[in-house]
């Protein structure tokens, strides 16, 4: 009788073992196929995309594929255009990202069908209609307001004085100051550049709420993701988080890489439900 155990145990166990690596190759293939191996960052106003370059470091290290738009910041459309161009050029579904401005971008360009999902990073997430002038107009009462100088030939510039406490209070002295030194000009168009048809409506968010912010009040970033329905990170930091904390920003983006897909479909068949 125990000769006989043995033997069928001995028959069972290639089985199981066979079964276990079926099961395996099948989850491994089921993760392959939901995961967006495609990074897209867009900046924001005043600055260029090479801020991003801790944030890109940490992806490529990961695997993904990243592209950087180095958006004019003349007018909304032609950072569209320009956002587009990039998605354009990825093979496969992309996630979009954008800080500060560059959440009004995202927001618009994100209804391109290659995006899977949306990563507002301490950005300005508008509704239809809205701008990035109209939400500062608008922002929280007692709210630190941005160091905005008048408009020069039809461009914003902050105070470079200012520009450390206000924007990257969390980023060392050295790369404050050159950030505030080497400011993009950012044109008055594209702050008032309103959304026809925000993404968010339809695609799956995620939102990084930057605490210490002093240029997007914290209490406007968490109204604006709840209004989005989007997953939501709070992290302490300045409005230059993605510069100071790369690899958390960059964590953060690959949970949106890995969740996009599935939220997309079920975001799209709640959209049927509410629908009929």
């Amino acid at each position: 009788m125990e000769g006989r155990t043995r033997r069928i145990i001995f028959k069972i166990l290639p089985m199981m073992a066979m079964m276990y690596g079926t099961g395996k190759e099948l989850m491994a293939q089921t993760n392959a196929s939901t995961l967006v191996k495609n990074i897209v960052l867009v900046h924001g106003g005043w600055v260029d995309g090479s801020g991003w370059e801790g944030v890109y470091k940490a992806l490529k290290k990961d695997g993904y594929t990243v592209a950087i738009v180095q958006n004019p910041t003349i007018s909304l459309a032609d950072d569209v255009a320009v956002t587009k161009r990039a998605i354009a050029a990825q093979n496969g579904p992309v996630i979009l990202v954008g800080h500060s401005y560059g959440g009004v971008v995202i927001t618009e360009a994100g209804n391109d069908p290659k995006v899977a999902g949306l990563v507002y990073v301490t950005a300005f997430a508008p509704d239809k209609g809205e701008s990035a002038a109209s939400l500062i107009k608008n922002a929280p009462q007692g709210a630190p307001v941005p160091p905005i100088l008048p408009p020069q030939d039809g461009y914003l510039f902050l105070d470079k004085a200012k520009f450390p406490a206000a924007f990257a209070a969390d980023v060392s002295p050295d790369v404050a100051s050159f950030m505030a030194d080497s400011q993009v000009p950012w044109g008055v168009e594209a702050l008032s550049g309103a959304i026809t048809q925000p993404a968010w409506r339809t695609k799956p968010s995620w939102y990084l709420v930057s605490t210490e912010d002093r240029m997007i009040p914290p209490d406007a970033q968490r109204a604006m993701s709840k209004r989005a329905g989007s997953t939501v990170v709070e992290v302490k930091g300045s409005h230059a988080v993605y510069v100071s904390q790369p690899q958390a920003v960059a964590h953060f983006i690959e949970k949106a890489a890995t969740g996009a897909l599935v939220a997309g479909q079920e975001k799209t068949e709640a959209g049927v439900l509410a629908a009929k």
